[in-house]
């Protein structure tokens, strides 16, 4: 665990002393962070968040107001997570068994979620158990992904669908009439799509 000395944890913050939090970040008002997550340097973490026991967190990422981080999620380096996503770790939730008992830590699975680098989360969007979101991806607002998004692709809805391709500098691009995804240069700024490099 680092110096809590170089982190901003605003006063009604409930941050755990078990938690590792990298310096320059700043964690606001009501945000929880529970034991045994692992929050990267120079980080926003918004009001009301939470972070789950044992979640990943990279570096500079931006998780903005009431997001919703459970145990399983990786968020890899530079992603935004808009207001109110939810990432879900449960394929088959219930709060209690056949018999009426109420459900332990031993009656479930946790299944895990991906984020990689560089990619967006809209607003109140919706990430389901077991998903790998790709490199500079972009998830519209109020998206319910269902399954992976690949590197730099643009999805939308419910379900979440292809609907074009996202440039690391933020410019979405439909894909053609045709259903063809776009190639070329980026109306924005000039980068190819796809990129060349992978990234």
């Amino acid at each position: 665990m680092v110096d809590r000395a170089d982190v901003r944890v605003h006063p009604t913050a409930e941050v755990s002393p078990d938690a590792v939090i990298g310096p320059g970040t700043s964690i606001w008002n009501l945000a929880q962070v529970r034991e045994h997550a692992r929050i990267g340097a120079g980080c926003i973490i918004g009001k009301n968040v939470y972070v789950d026991s044992g979640v990943v967190v990279g570096d500079r990422v931006k998780i903005q107001n009431n997001a919703s981080l459970y145990r399983g999620v990786t968020v890899e380096d530079g992603v935004f997570v808009g207001p109110h996503v939810c990432f879900t770790n449960d394929r088959v939730p219930r709060a209690i068994n056949r018999d009426g008992s109420p459900k332990t830590d031993d009656d479930w699975e946790v299944t895990p979620i991906l984020v990689r680098a560089g990619a967006s989360l809209g607003a109140n969007s919706t990430i389901l158990p077991g998903v790998t979101i790709g490199r500079w991806a972009m998830v519209g607002a109020g998206s319910v992904v269902t399954r992976d998004v690949a590197d730099h692709e643009l999805v939308v809805g419910n379900p979440a669908r292809r609907l074009g391709s996202a440039c690391a500098c933020g410019q979405a691009v439909r894909d053609g009439d045709d259903g063809a995804p776009f190639r070329g240069a980026c109306p924005a700024c000039g980068a190819d799509l796809p990129p060349d490099d992978g990234a």
